[in-house]
């Protein structure tokens, strides 16, 4: 599959030329423009109608991806998710997989699983509003960051700390304990103040801005004008 990724690290777009019936799948509402000649199907990331329902009554997340398959002839396919960051490429295979933030989730190529019934995703474990997709299978893996993607390399027994806001991925050879940070930061935001202690050998994935705290920033800003206006 022939793909490119323009205008790193600040501003990137995933670009594909799909070969004829080539298909690639991306996350709902990721599509940037795409030639006529691609066809489009919205499925739920469940793979059966049981795994769908159980996650309604539960009342737990879903996950919509799109399915993009050329027909007889060659097509061109972008796409870009953050608002200002870069997209890194993952390597998936049999005995490495990721665990990914599903909002870092932008692409992948048809044989790349996710496991959205992981109970990382379904229960949250990482925080108010974050959810874990856990990826396996052979192929290719596109995520998207907010701001630029800082790479660590754990060795055995190496141990690194990552505020949940910020965690984008890491490699599932890696052990993890999410848990309280009571720290100076959580008190000023008023937030759950959660971090993941993540144990090596093993790659993590760190995006270098926080939208929570950007779009708090900007309330900031925005406040004291809605303030103005509501009297």
């Amino acid at each position: 599959m022939k793909y490119e990724i323009k205008y790193k690290p600040s501003y990137s777009m995933l670009v594909f030329n799909l070969d004829p019936n080539e298909t690639i799948t991306a996350e709902s509402g990721a599509m940037t423009y795409m030639d006529p000649n691609i066809d489009v199907k919205t499925r739920k990331r469940e793979k059966s109608l049981l795994g769908t329902i159980g996650l309604k009554l539960l009342g737990r997340q879903s996950f919509w991806v799109n399915d993009f398959t050329t027909t007889q002839e060659s097509g061109e396919v972008a796409f870009v998710s953050a608002p200002v960051g870069d997209i890194e490429t993952l390597e998936v295979k049999p005995n490495q997989g990721y665990i990914i933030q599903n909002s870092a989730y932008i692409a992948s190529t048809q044989n790349v699983d996710l496991d959205v019934k992981w109970q990382g995703f379904t229960k949250g474990l990482f925080g108010q509003g974050l959810f874990m997709v856990k990826v396996s299978g052979d192929g290719t893996l596109f995520i998207n960051t907010f701001g630029a993607i800082d790479k660590h390399t754990l060795k055995p027994g190496q141990t690194l700390i990552v505020d949940n806001f910020h965690l984008v991925a890491f490699s599932d050879t890696c052990s993890y304990k999410v848990k309280k940070f009571g720290g100076l930061k959580s008190t000023l935001l008023g937030g759950e103040g959660l971090v993941t202690e993540i144990k090596g050998p093993g790659d993590v994935y760190i995006q270098t801005k926080n939208l929570r705290e950007f779009v708090e920033w900007l309330w900031t800003l925005l406040e004291p004008r809605v303030r103005s206006r509501a009297r």
